[in-house]
């Protein structure tokens, strides 16, 4: 029964460890985002807004 219990526990700590890591891998990843200028569904956009409104 010891054994078991001892078996678990270490099944335990590995999992919370590599749960840690991976949070902590998240955490640094360096995301990016692309240039609003170069956004085709942005200019689009613009160009409707420029065009006369009839209320």
């Amino acid at each position: 029964m010891s054994i078991v219990m001892i078996v678990s526990i270490i099944i335990v700590f590995v999992v919370l460890f590599l749960a840690v890591i991976t949070t902590s891998k998240a955490y640094t990843y360096k995301h990016t985002v692309d240039p609003l200028e170069n956004n085709q569904h942005l200019n689009d956009a613009n160009e409707k807004d420029d065009e006369p409104k009839n209320a």
